[in-house]
């Protein structure tokens, strides 16, 4: 289910913005526990795909706002590790232009 749903999304068959069942509605839809259905959308969550706005349900999400923000979190980390490394900016720059600079030339 977490699969389909993540492929129906990047696939645009599940459009930005789309609003998903409930937990409890999909859970009966499909036969399976809510909590299955509950972890799912959490992992969906976790990996950008689907964004819960409290009460008002969970919705599919922009893409580009997902890797967005996930290549923030990896900046961020990044930088709190080089610094607890002891680097210094340069250093940590020069690491992470070497590191991108091998994955895109490649």
């Amino acid at each position: 289910m977490r699969t389909q749903i993540a492929d129906a999304a990047l696939a645009g068959r599940l459009p930005v913005g789309h609003k998903l069942p409930t937990v409890r509605g999909l859970a009966e839809e499909l036969g399976l526990a809510a909590n299955t259905v509950a972890k799912a959308y959490r992992a969906l969550e976790a990996d950008g795909v689907v964004e819960t706005r409290g009460r008002h349900g969970t919705f599919i999400a922009a893409a580009a706002d997902s890797a967005a923000r996930e290549a923030a979190a990896a900046a961020q980390a990044y930088a709190e590790r080089a610094r607890r490394l002891g680097l210094t900016f340069e250093e940590a720059t020069a690491a992470a232009l070497d590191a991108l600079r091998a994955r895109f030339d490649a």
